[in-house]
């Protein structure tokens, strides 16, 4: 089974291994729509690089799309005016018209997108600090091997609102991974949806149940599942072209082994 975390670029939320913190401190501490920024690109799959694709799954590639489209338009009528009336004044609008789409298309790509995602960058970091600073005590049980205790330290962290939902990610990622409970941790993150949850935290909630449901429990038709939610409800947030082309690969291999 191709794992969903090398289709995201090699990250897996929160089922990272007892060898390192490092994942499981970015599910707790950063956004989860600012996790794909970091990624890099290492899909295998044509979708994944298609313009077209591309185009219509991320929101500055449709803003691309419809003014080179405008453009295309406009080239269009003024070869079209210019070979009617047969005034070459018309042919000068075509040049002005790419010449808005490369000034546009220059912006978004060169100056808006990496402000924005070093932005992103910037608040997923101060996020990283903060959640590493908050469980330390906890994290120096998992290093030295007192798994059992660092599980119900996160259960009692857990009973407060405000840490319900980092804390139960954090034992979630203990059980499944180091304890062997998987049902469990499946079980306690389905549970926090019994409360209202921000949009932050339903999608870091969502990441962690789609690696459990592949990796874990081997039910691949709920991490479809929870991976088209995740797509219909946050449907232009960062990453959201990877979740679609994790999804895509889901089905086809689903599809490869009912056919074997």
């Amino acid at each position: 089974m191709v794992r969903i975390g090398s289709r995201l670029g090699g990250f897996r939320p929160g089922f990272a291994g007892k060898s390192t913190d490092r994942d499981t401190r970015a599910l707790a501490g950063a956004p989860a729509t600012l996790y794909f920024l970091g990624l890099r690109s290492t899909f295998s799959s044509r979708s994944a690089f298609d313009p077209a694709s591309r185009s219509s799954e991320e929101p500055f590639g449709l803003v691309r799309l419809a003014v080179g489209a405008l453009a295309l338009l406009g080239t269009l009528v003024a070869v079209l005016l210019a070979l009617i009336q047969g005034d070459p004044r018309f042919l000068q609008l075509v040049g002005a018209l790419w010449a808005v789409y490369g000034l546009v298309v220059g912006f978004m790509s060169g100056v808006l997108e990496p402000v924005i995602d070093g932005f992103f960058h910037l608040m997923a970091n101060v996020g990283l600090v903060r959640a590493a600073d908050g469980y330390s005590s906890i994290e120096t049980l998992v290093a030295r091997g007192h798994y059992q205790a660092a599980a119900e330290a996160y259960a009692d962290r857990a009973r407060n609102p405000a840490e319900r939902v980092e804390a139960t990610l954090r034992r979630a990622a203990l059980l499944a991974e180091t304890l062997g409970h998987p049902e469990t941790a499946a079980v306690e993150l389905d549970n926090l949806r019994t409360a209202p949850l921000s949009s932050r935290d339903d999608f870091r909630v969502g990441l962690a149940l789609v690696d459990l449901y592949e990796h874990r429990l081997n039910e691949p038709g709920r991490a479809m599942g929870e991976l088209r939610r995740l797509i219909d409800r946050y449907p232009t947030a960062q990453g959201a072209r990877r979740l679609r082309t994790a999804l895509g690969e889901l089905k086809a291999q689903r599809q490869t082994a009912s056919d074997v």
